[in-house]
C-alpha cells in the first residue's frame, strides 16, 4: 500500500532533523529551510525566503522543475513529496 502524505511528511522532517506532526500539515518555515539546505538549495543567512520561494528552490534542486522561476511555490502534491524522499534517500512503506 502506498504511503499517506502524513507519512511521507513525517518521513522527511525526520530526515532532516524535524519532528514528527500527528496531523497533516504544511512544512513550516523552519523546516522549508533544513529540507532546502539537505537538498542543496542555498538560503543566505542574513536573510530568509518567503516559503513560496523555498518550495521553488526545492523543486528546482531536487528535478521537479527545470528552473526555479519556472518552479510551483505552491503547496507540495504527493507525487512531490515521494521524489523530495527518494532525493533525501528516505525509505517510506
Amino acid at each position: 500500500m502506498s504511503p499517506t502524505v502524513l507519512e511521507l511528511q513525517n518521513a522527511i522532517r525526520t530526515a532532516v532533523g524535524r519532528f514528527e506532526r500527528e496531523v497533516s500539515a504544511s512544512f513550516t518555515k523552519e523546516e522549508l529551510v533544513a529540507i532546502a539546505n539537505e537538498v542543496g538549495y542555498t538560503i543566505d543567512e542574513g536573510s530568509r525566503p518567503s516559503t513560496t520561494a523555498m518550495r521553488a528552490g526545492i523543486r528546482s534542486k531536487t528535478g521537479l522543475s527545470e528552473s526555479q522561476e519556472a518552479a510551483s511555490g505552491g503547496s507540495f502534491i504527493k507525487d512531490e513529496l515521494h521524489a523530495i524522499a527518494d532525493e533525501l534517500g528516505v525509505q517510506v512503506e
